[in-house]
């Protein structure tokens, strides 16, 4: 069992929050506002601009949902959900490595910090050194 410690906790919050500010800082908000350059952007990648809010609202909710402890995990599981299929769409449309990289990233940086802020995901998810 991984006991949890002040560091590992200031640890999982960097990344939690910068994912976070990511998605409610930038992401959401141009969705839930239509932003010109979101709607040119979803449209090119074959989504309709009524579909704009609603994906927007999913994605502020599941990151809040991953910021309150207590649903972290929940939170951690829909982003996945969300970023894989913004994964989905960056490799069906052929974009760049860059473009791809991305949501595969801030995945990488939301399962990260939970593991470092949740002694629970450690324990499920554990380092193994070779013996």
């Amino acid at each position: 069992m991984f006991a949890q410690n002040k560091w590992s906790t200031i640890g999982g919050w960097i990344p939690t929050l910068l994912v976070s500010a990511l998605l409610l800082g930038m992401s959401a908000p141009a969705k839930l506002t239509r932003n010109p350059t979101a709607v040119e952007g979803m449209q090119k990648m074959g989504y309709p601009e009524n579909t704009l809010v609603p994906i927007g609202v999913a994605e502020a909710a599941s990151t809040v949902l991953y910021l309150i402890p207590q649903t972290a995990v929940l939170g951690a599981v829909l982003l996945t959900g969300y970023l894989g299929g913004a994964t989905d769409v960056h490799v069906r449309n052929g974009d760049e490595i860059a473009k791809l990289a991305v949501p595969v990233v801030v995945g990488v940086l939301v399962w990260f910090g939970l593991w470092l802020r949740d002694p629970r995901i450690r324990n499920l998810l554990p380092f193994r050194s070779g013996s």
